[in-house]
This record gives C-alpha cells, sequence and structure tokens, in this order.
C-alpha cells in the first residue's frame, strides 16, 4: 500500500511493547515490513524499555509483562520465562526473536528527531550512526513510551543537594549506593523494589511518599480499581489533560516478598518531605534525614518532544487522544499513550490501531 509521493505508507516509532503489537497487526492486514511500513527504533538492542532496566530486575518482582500477539507461534510466554535471569536480558532475547519471526525489519539505533508536517505528507528526521535521514510518510505511529522522558517533582533545595539524585531510568544496582544513606522517594513497585535490594548493601535507608501506599489485601491488582485507572486515563487523554498516575488508581499488590519487608520493618513509608538541603531532606515538624543519594522513582511523562513541530499539545498539558488518534492530526497515532500504557497491556491497542490506520491510508489514497 506504499503512495508513490512517499518513501512508505507508515513509520512506527519505537519498537518496544506497544511499536511491536501495532507492526505485528500492520502485517497481518497486508503491508510489508520495510516497504508498506518502516520501524524505527533508537534503542542499541532489542527490549524497548526493557532493555535499560536495572540488572536486579526479574520477571515476576515487577509488573506482569504481557505477551505480544502472535509469541506462541515461537512456542514462548512471560508466564513460562525464566525468572532467575535478569528481566532485561529475558524480554530483549523474547523481542528479538519475535522481530525475527515476523520478519519487522526494525532500523535501530533510529534517534528521531522530528516528525513535520509537508502539507499532504509527513516527514520523520532521524539520526543513524550519527548521520541525519528523513523518510517521508502518510502516517505515523508514536510508540515512544515514556522511559525517555524521566519526571522528578521540584521540592525547595533540590538543587542544593550534594549528594547523588537517581531516577529509575539511572538506577544500575545496590553496590552503587554500599554504605550510603538513601532516601527512596516513591510509591510503586519500582521504589519497593530499590527498598528491598538497598536493604542489606546501604548504611540505611528512608521511604518517602507522596500518598499514602494502598497495599492490596489479596496480592493481586483490584480488577475494579484496574478499570477505574485505565478509564482516569482514558478521560485525560481525550481532554489533552497531563496522565494520571496508573499505580495511584490500582495500588501494590502485597506480595509475600512485600508482606516479609513490612514485617522487617524495611517498608515503612515516611510522608513526604518538605525541603532538600545540601546534606539531606527536612520535613516540616522539623525533622531531619541526613542522605548521601535520593533515588526519585517518581515516574516518567510521555515522551513526545518530536512530536512538537505538529502542535499537538493542549494547554492543559497533555495530547487530545481518541481511540488511539490525534484529534488535531488524524495521521498521527498513539500507541501505548493514556489507557493503553505498557503497564496495563500496550498489546491491547495494537489491533485497533493498525486497522485505524489502513482504514486513513485508504481514505487518503482515495482523495488523491
Amino acid at each position: 500500500m506504499a503512495t508513490a509521493n512517499t518513501d512508505t505508507s507508515v513509520v512506527v516509532v519505537g519498537a518496544g511493547q506497544a511499536g511491536l503489537s501495532v507492526s505485528y497487526y500492520l502485517k497481518r492486514l497486508g503491508l510489508d515490513p520495510g516497504n508498506d511500513f518502516v520501524v524505527l527504533d533508537r534503542g542499541p538492542t532489542t527490549g524497548g524499555a526493557w532493555q535499560f532496566r536495572w540488572d536486579a530486575l526479574r520477571i515476576g518482582s515487577a509488573h506482569r509483562i504481557n505477551d505480544l500477539p502472535g509469541l506462541d507461534e515461537l512456542g514462548l510466554s512471560f508466564d513460562t520465562a525464566d525468572r532467575h535471569a535478569p528481566a532485561k536480558e529475558v524480554v530483549a532475547d523474547y523481542y528479538r526473536l519475535y522481530e525475527a519471526h515476523f520478519g519487522l525489519q526494525v532500523v535501530r539505533p533510529a534517534d528521531v528527531t522530528s516528525v513535520e508536517n509537508w502539507g499532504a505528507d509527513l516527514v520523520v528526521n532521524f539520526t543513524l550512526e550519527d548521520d541525519d535521514k528523513e523518510v517521508t510518510t502518510v502516517a505515523v505511529v508514536n510508540a515512544t513510551g515514556t522511559w525517555g522522558a524521566p519526571f522528578i517533582p521540584w521540592y525547595p533545595g533540590l538543587k542544593s543537594f550534594t549528594g547523588k539524585h537517581v531516577h529509575t531510568n539511572d538506577y544500575v544496582s545496590a553496590d552503587e549506593f554500599a554504605g550510603q544513606s538513601v532516601v527512596v522517594v516513591g510509591g510503586g513497585t519500582s521504589a519497593i523494589g530499590f527498598l528491598l535490594e538497598l536493604e542489606n548493601v546501604a548504611a540505611q535507608t528512608t521511604w518517602v511518599s507522596r500518598r499514602p501506599i494502598d497495599f492490596l489485601e489479596d496480592g493481586e491488582l483490584n480488577l475494579e480499581a484496574r478499570v477505574e485507572a485505565v478509564r482516569a486515563q482514558d478521560d485525560a487523554a481525550r481532554a489533552g489533560r497531563a496522565l494520571p498516575s496508573i499505580v495511584s488508581g490500582t495500588g501494590v499488590p502485597r506480595t509475600r516478598r512485600i508482606q516479609a519487608g513490612i514485617e522487617r520493618g524495611v517498608l515503612t513509608p515516611r510522608p513526604m518531605f518538605e525541603s532538600i538541603e545540601p546534606d539531606g531532606v527536612r520535613w516540616a515538624d522539623g525533622a531531619f534525614q541526613q542522605a548521601d543519594a535520593i533515588i526519585w522513582s517518581t515516574g516518567f511523562r510521555p515522551e513526545l518532544r518530536h512530536l512538537a513541530p505538529l502542535k499537538l499539545r493542549e494547554k492543559e498539558g497533555g495530547v487530545v487522544v481518541a481511540q488511539g488518534a490525534s484529534w488535531k492530526d488524524p495521521r498521527i497515532f498513539f500507541a501505548g499513550y493514556g489507557p493503553q500504557a505498557s503497564t496495563i497491556g500496550a498489546n491491547r491497542a495494537g489491533r485497533l490501531i493498525a486497522r485505524q490506520v489502513i482504514a486513513t491510508l485508504s481514505k487518503i489514497q482515495a482523495s488523491r
């Protein structure tokens, strides 16, 4: 379905869970990978954001990893994946086999710098091995996720801290905090995982959270809360507002590992501090905690900077997205955004978005 006016019909930006899911269905619907659609991914290898996760993270200790559509054709499933190997290695290996099996021909490391409107067509600018390149297309599927846009909330004295600021996407291993006093900020599973890893490595850990921790007694995500969290994401995306936190709406499962940490006193959260000082943090009541490092497990924002030339953002801070498509420019699709966020299964949206892309291409072709 490639057009005579453009290099390709569709460019998929990102080859994580969402991007691969859409690519799978685009192929199922008749588009030829590498010709009718091109997948650009900036990672040095396969695995999406998982390839950058910390060494100690294992499958089963984080949110469930959903199987990609068609993964069963390879005889693979994350439900039966190795629980002892680093999760980033397992995911990267599965995704590599998946890409090869379906011939998706992902181009990497391709860092998309901008997407521009050329009237009837779009141009995607990217760098590949330090060379500037471009590809013209009819439609773009943005599947960049959030890993490249870490969020650290501002507090008085933030820049005065003489210790080390580390965000989730910078965390490599507990060993780098050996013998140190560490403050961990955040109320999700990443913060909890860091605290448990640091328990016998750091000299001291202090857990603070901006909201009370909702530990789920049944050890599993509450389905009703999960549905409500998805609805909140969808409402925000449709209104163009900044997206709310998924964890704040679903809670944290009280697994045996987490319960044991609670009983040992490792997982005892304190309310958020009021300010940061050069050598620690201070609460409103005057209490002070010395710190050598602050780990910010405070989440991410959708990575949309490369779409800035299209002026899709609303003054409320988000992009109006309904059923996976931009309200302002129906040629721009969003996979893994809002209610399709990866933590709740981005691959669910793959079929829907792929069908919408095909319908859009058909309409555009008919009008030319």
